[in-house]
């Protein structure tokens, strides 16, 4: 004669397997995946990093800076976004401190583009060390396309954009306009 197994012992045991299941699941997809990149590192005003690779934007953040800043939006997996890589990676290296060049990749971090213009990749946003839209000399406008954004209600402009990939002379020239060297 076999004796039924008592209620508890039938909801408990595959409960424990689910957990453990469930546990081992979490863990393992913790160690692999990658933390998240912070805006800026941490430093004195003087000295501050900022980081390459960004997972979102906050526009209150950029204008509190103090430096000329870039945000290309592409992405990893975008040609002419790839072929533009180095000279952000040449640049994010060298004007640490004077500059902020970010990127943010928009296929995976979709979220961050919704406050911004994006309409193709890659497209470039710039910001003057204060915060406000940097805006181009006309000698400069006429070697660089710009697209200037203006809210609709106020007419106060609010975004200078580049669409497309940017040379590293061309981005040399902006930032010389906004006094980094």
């Amino acid at each position: 004669m076999v004796k039924n197994k008592p209620l508890k012992v039938k909801i408990i045991v595959p409960a424990l397997i689910v957990a453990v299941i469930v546990g081992i699941f979490i863990m393992k997809n913790m160690q692999n995946s990658p933390t998240e990149p912070s805006i800026i590192d941490s430093g004195t005003d003087s000295e501050r990093n900022f980081s390459l690779k960004i997972t979102s934007v906050d526009l209150e953040e950029v204008r509190q800076y103090g430096v000329p800043t870039v945000i290309d939006f592409g992405s990893d997996s975008c040609i002419p976004c790839k072929q533009m890589a180095p000279v952000l990676e040449t640049l994010n290296s060298e004007w640490q401190g004077k500059a902020a060049v970010q990127f943010m990749d928009v296929w995976e971090y979709t979220e961050g583009v919704d406050k911004f213009p994006i309409q193709v990749i890659p497209t470039q946003v710039f910001f003057n060390a204060d915060g406000t839209p940097f805006v181009p000399s006309d000698s400069l406008a006429s070697k660089v396309q710009f697209d200037m954004y203006s809210d609709k209600a106020s007419n106060e402009h609010i975004f200078t954009v580049h669409q497309g990939g940017i040379t590293e002379e061309e981005m040399r020239q902006i930032f010389a306009e906004m006094g980094v060297e």
